[in-house]
């Protein structure tokens, strides 16, 4: 190991770095806009966020040894602290949840040494995926082998350079090759690894060299056999860690973070917009339900026009609520207007057989009128949805129909929505409503 004395300050642009992600992480955690249930959804990765910043805020480094169970990931993380802080056994897969330990022959003790469960471990799905997880928040990954790696091992070395970590490839074990057969390994692994990792990072080391049988004579002369310990011989790797992190660590830790934080940034856009949809859903089909009911209990001709008029501006109100981007009842008037101008063929079948219907309720009595006015109904049901679908889209949009304008957005809902169905759920809703009210 090696301690010169010396910072990190030979990262000049590293504290920016850390400072703007610091500052992304802050706001990450601070979005007002964050609804509660899906900040509660996510609560892990918000208290990966919190740890993160923490780290920052620290100017900790984080150096992940990852690799294929019984390659002696435990023993060269032992070996570069040099004390027993991490669990070391003869049976594989000893390693099953992840451990960590301050190197405090760096900087004071900034560098946190991970270690993580093997890759390939029977039964181990879990374990495996803690460790993709850990190798990719580490700034810094040791890929841990013992000889010319698997495919196993080389789909996990694309997997972790693919997050954009540096790695350091440590062929462990290198004491039971002689100089050829190690120089031959080396080679081999650094031409298949040549687009992931850079040539003087694939380092040879010893975390636990096997002992040397010595010949001891005693006071008469005899002679015995003795087994020796030697010590680990890990110092190459060491002095590349070192190099590594001298010169990149701020940046290294600030990437890490911001990666992470986009990562996450976008699964609460995801989960934001999923949220929203199904209140938009639950919306629609209320308003749906309830223009189709008071449509076909209005018993004044014509006036159902006016009603349905009314609770679409009232729908689009209300999606403007849930979208975040509120509009009044005018600029809804004009919304519903533009949309139906576009469905001016469709409003006109809709509104002819609400005109139809309603002419049927006035000269019509008993059975026909419930015919004729859950018809209606269930015209006026799938009017508002189509309308609630499109002014759904225009919200979704940032209060914008998009470069093909209204026309192309209601062209696309009335390719995506069944009408059969609809009209059929609506013809359902309204029947089970009137029914309710009835008793």
């Amino acid at each position: 190991m090696r301690n010169t004395g010396k910072s990190r300050g030979t990262d000049p642009r590293g504290e920016k770095h850390l400072s703007q992600a610091a500052e992304s992480l802050r706001g990450l955690l601070d979005d007002p806009k964050v609804p509660r249930g899906v900040r509660e959804s996510l609560s892990s990765d918000y208290g990966q966020v919190r740890a993160m910043l923490e780290k920052l805020e620290h100017g900790e480094l984080f150096v992940a040894a990852f690799g294929r169970v019984g390659v002696g990931k435990s023993s060269l993380l032992n070996a570069l602290v040099g004390r027993e802080a991490f669990s070391v056994s003869p049976l594989h897969g000893e390693t099953r949840a992840v451990a960590h330990a301050h190197w405090e022959s760096f900087d004071a003790g900034r560098v946190r040494l991970i270690d993580t469960p093997g890759i390939d471990e029977i039964d181990g799905a879990t374990r495996e995926r803690m460790a993709h997880e850990v190798a990719g928040r580490a700034d810094l990954v040791i890929f841990v082998a013992e000889g010319d790696l698997t495919r196993t091992e080389l789909a996990a070395l694309e997997q972790v350079t693919a997050e954009r970590r540096p790695v350091v490839i440590a062929l462990n074990k290198a004491d039971r090759y002689t100089p050829d057969e190690l120089d031959s390994i080396l080679e081999r692994i650094a031409e298949r690894t040549t687009d992931l990792v850079k040539r003087e990072h694939v380092v040879p080391v010893s975390a636990n060299p096997a002992p040397v049988t010595r010949l001891e004579s005693d006071a008469s002369g005899a002679e015995t056999e003795a087994r020796v310990p030697r010590e680990p011989d890990v110092a190459a790797l060491s002095a590349v860690l070192w190099d590594v992190l001298e010169r990149e660590g701020k940046t290294l830790a600030a990437l890490n973070a911001s990666l992470f934080a986009g990562r996450l940034s976008d699964e609460v856009a995801r989960r934001v917009a999923a949220a929203r949809r199904d209140v938009a859903e639950k919306v629609i089909r209320t308003w749906c339900v309830g223009k189709g009911v008071a449509v076909a209990l209005n018993p004044v001709p014509v006036a159902d026009l006016l009603a349905a008029g009314a609770i679409d501006v009232a729908l689009v109100v209300h999606l403007g609520r849930v979208y975040g981007l509120p509009v009044t009842r005018r600029e809804a008037g004009r919304l519903i207007g533009t949309l139906t101008a576009e469905l001016a063929l469709l409003m006109g079948t809709v509104w002819g057989l609400n005109l139809v219907s309603a002419a049927l309720k006035g000269l019509t009595a008993g059975f026909s009128v419930a015919i004729t006015a859950t018809l209606q109904g269930a015209a006026a049901y799938y009017a508002t949805y189509v309308v609630g679908r499109a002014a759904e889209r225009y919200f979704v949009n940032g209060k914008s129909w998009g470069p093909g304008g209204p026309k192309a957005v209601v062209q696309s809902i009335l390719r995506s929505v069944d009408k059969g169905s609809v009209l059929a759920q609506g013809q359902r809703d309204i029947t089970d409503t009137l029914a309710w009210r009835r008793t």
